[in-house]
């Protein structure tokens, strides 16, 4: 029987305790392998095969007025390079990050401004906002509904167990809804999940990426190139700009702001449950969106939060990217997080005043 929804079709953003190490390479054989190991008789496991340059990574347009699944849509601003910042923006003095690039926009009033060169680099992990996307496009469902029945195949399972990536525990022949096998890509950032979305949508995983760049070309993401669908390539490719566009769209769609929102996820059968990566969720106004960190991409973080503007409880989108490139993939993240959170901070208090002013 196909598994049953993780959240109810309401809003859920609860603050989050301190979550798991950021998509370090310890996979999940190493933290869950274990307990669940008698449940589901892995064999031995087929892998991907990994270059030394992604060793260790991990998992790591209309606009809407915030409210829940209950947003209104209206015209959507220009975004990407050259979006013309927002007048307001000159009041504010906001804490861009020091290295790598950011970009950061608000529903209904415009670009914040971007810094950083635009330039292609790695993304790791944030790879999975287009893998949803497409999914999602190519099988829409409702908020809270579970979508559409997957049978999870032996490739996925045996690659629960991977020691060098970032992985959610499915069973070979087990029904899962379409809902809960992208909470556990997007939650926990399960590459093997995002493999087996890609197989069952396109029937193989070269094909995906296909449409993942169509759609991408199709937003005008003119600095964007996927290479594979869960982000270990780090010939994946794309700017904070880019990534902006990518996120304004995402976000129109109610099942994906749901599943971005989403604080923990169970694996069916497994006994496991995973905490979002996102370790901003559920504060500062904060509902999504995407964690991302490997060696050569270093922090990623594309996040989404609110701020009530005259009145109107305002979308805010913001993406950082190659913070701490280089380093390992837990440093890397704790720049994003703490370049993200030095954003969202400056932003949610300064906006209402600046919008007076404008």
């Amino acid at each position: 029987m196909p598994d049953t929804p993780a959240v109810p079709d309401t809003p859920a953003v609860p603050a989050l305790a301190p979550g798991p190490a950021p998509e370090a390479g310890s996979g999940f054989r190493a933290r869950f392998g274990p307990r669940i190991r008698a449940r589901f008789r892995p064999r031995r496991s087929v892998l991907v095969p990994l270059t030394a340059a992604v060793v260790l990574v991990a998992g790591t347009g209309g606009w809407y007025a915030a409210g829940g699944d209950r947003s209104t849509v209206g015209p959507a601003p220009a975004a990407g390079p050259g979006e013309k910042v927002a007048p307001l923006a000159r009041s504010m003095h906001l804490p861009w990050p020091r290295e790598g690039q950011a970009s950061v926009a608000v529903e209904g009033i415009g670009s914040l401004g971007t810094r950083g060169e635009q330039k292609p680099v790695p993304i790791a992990s944030v790879t999975k906002i287009m893998t949803a996307y497409v999914i999602l496009k190519g099988h829409p469902m409702r908020a809270g509904a579970p979508g559409a029945t997957v049978v999870a195949d032996r490739r996925a399972a045996d690659e629960s167990y991977s020691s060098v990536e970032t992985t959610a525990p499915v069973a070979a022949g087990r029904e899962y809804t379409q809902r809960r096998l992208l909470e556990l890509m997007m939650v926990p950032s399960g590459n093997n999940v995002a493999r087996l979305l890609a197989r069952w949508d396109a029937g193989d995983e070269k094909a995906f990426v296909a449409k993942m760049n169509r759609a991408a070309a199709g937003l005008g993401m003119r600095a964007t190139t996927y290479t594979g669908v869960s982000g270990m390539e780090a010939s994946t490719r794309s700017t904070a700009d880019d990534q902006l566009r990518l996120a304004r769209a995402a976000m129109k769609d109610p099942a994906f702001r749901r599943i971005v929102a989403t604080a923990s996820v169970t694996a069916p059968g497994a006994g496991v449950t995973f905490r979002n990566t996102n370790k901003l969720l559920g504060r500062d106004g904060v509902i999504g969106l995407k964690t991302g960190s490997s060696t050569p991409a270093g922090g990623n973080l594309v996040w989404a939060t609110t701020q009530e503007v005259a009145g109107v409880s305002r979308l805010v989108l913001g993406v950082v990217l190659h913070q701490r490139a280089g380093t390992t993939p837990a440093e890397g993240s704790a720049a994003a997080h703490e370049a993200s959170r030095a954003l969202i901070t400056a932003i949610r208090a300064g906006l209402p005043a600046a919008a007076k002013r404008a």
